[in-house]
């Protein structure tokens, strides 16, 4: 069973984001804060869920969470500041969006940027730990497959829509064969080999 909070007089938001190993696209958070009595037996880490248990349960967190938000930093973003600070920002960002403002948060990961005056907690595979962790990572995980999709249907070759932007060996292979895109994040080993070979 996941736990509800790690603080119960306060107001606690979870923070967990998705797409931080992938050549492509954006980096994603979400966080949400959920009620004290919120229960679902199905809610866990994403990663443990299916597809079709994750976007129900999305359904779900939207209607009953207390407040919830998504975060994005683009490709672009992420080559100038790092995937590490990246997806600390996604966070921020993601907290920025929240219509009721928490007194402390919850960082899936063993790292994260102070955000202004609150205090936080780091949680190493919080999503498998917490409710509201598993949540944010429930929407940032949905969100960005969303995106990954719809960019899926503007570049084909590279099979976004099976890996998400993963390097899959046929990822791989099609940025060998037909380069990059403006979506690929150009400071990351996109071939896997030792030696990039393209010119940027």
């Amino acid at each position: 069973m996941l736990l509800p909070y790690l603080h119960s007089e306060l107001i606690e938001a979870g923070c967990d984001e998705a797409g931080r190993g992938c050549l492509a696209g954006a980096v994603y958070a979400a966080a949400v804060i959920l009620p004290h009595d919120f229960h679902n037996e199905l809610l866990n880490d994403s990663k443990q869920l299916s597809e079709k248990q994750r976007y129900a349960l999305r359904e779900v967190i939207e209607k009953e969470a207390v407040a919830w938000a998504v975060g994005v930093v683009t490709p672009e973003e992420i080559d100038k500041i790092n995937i590490l600070n990246a997806s600390f920002l996604a966070m921020h960002r993601a907290i920025d969006g929240l219509k009721v403002r928490p007194q402390h948060l919850l960082i899936d990961g063993n790292r994260f940027n102070k955000y202004q005056d609150l205090p936080h907690t780091t949680i190493v595979k919080g999503d498998g730990k917490y409710l509201s962790i598993a949540a944010a990572s429930i929407l940032a995980k949905t969100y960005r497959d969303d995106y990954m999709k719809e960019l899926h249907e503007a570049y084909p070759q590279y099979d976004w829509k099976g890996n998400k932007g993963y390097p899959t060996p046929k990822h791989r292979a099609a940025i060998a064969q037909y380069g990059i895109t403006p979506y690929h994040r150009k400071t990351f080993n996109l071939l896997g080999n030792e030696q990039l070979s393209f010119d940027f």
